[in-house]
């Protein structure tokens, strides 16, 4: 799959006048290129464009990765992870963004001491999404930080193909954000950006609008 960052670029370009279009500040949402399931070309491609902000979701896919992509990427881990994968990517991961309970928080704290991270928060009460729930928040974050860890902020996941319930979930986030003092709020993805923006995102997660389709994952 060929992927340049000429296009790339003009992607990144179309992405921030949509944050602008929805009364964004394309200077303050940051744009994470999420990377997952692509090779080497899509990483490199993205950094040569101007982006250093890169999300991946699987541990071993981004420890396999890594030594292939050329510059200084600010890797973010953004999916599911399972305890034991800390280890893998720890010297790697600059922001772990989707830290949803007390085990993981213990194990960041002990592979990556200080290590700067995101509270990925349920807030669509969907069982079968990741994230910790929103009653829940207050006491995790106060854990990670007495655990030695740094909490920027919040990330949520919105509901696919309603618009009315992904509002409602990431205003609840941004709610959120304000209450505890924190300053990241990583909502909206390609198909939900607007409404992210609209609702004080500061993070929107991008792969598909920066790269085109995403190859099939071999398991």
């Amino acid at each position: 799959m060929t992927i340049d960052a000429t296009t790339v670029a003009a992607n990144v370009d179309r992405i921030r006048q949509e944050i602008a279009d929805a009364g964004g500040d394309p200077e303050r949402v940051r744009v994470l290129a999420v990377t997952k399931g692509f090779g080497p070309e899509a990483p490199n491609a993205a950094l040569e464009a101007g982006l250093t902000d890169l999300g991946e979701n699987y541990a071993q896919e981004l420890a396999d990765k890594a030594p292939s992509v050329t510059g200084s990427p600010r890797w973010h881990f953004i999916g599911r992870l399972q305890s034991n994968k800390v280890k893998l990517v720890a010297d790697l991961v600059t922001r772990w963004d989707s830290v949803d309970r007390a085990s993981l928080v213990g194990e960041i704290a002990k592979r990556a001491p200080g290590a700067t991270i995101l509270v990925q928060v349920n807030a669509t009460g969907e069982a079968q999404k990741g994230g910790c729930p929103v009653p829940d928040v207050p006491d995790l974050v106060a854990a990670a930080a007495d655990a030695g860890l740094v909490v920027e902020g919040l990330l949520t996941v919105g509901v696919d193909g309603d618009e009315r319930a992904t509002a409602l979930a990431f205003e609840r986030v941004a709610g959120l954000v304000a209450d505890l003092g924190l300053s990241e709020a990583s909502m909206g993805m390609t198909a939900d950006l607007a409404l992210a923006v609209r609702a004080g995102s500061t993070q929107v997660r991008i792969g598909r609008a920066l790269f085109g389709p995403r190859p099939e994952r071999v398991r």
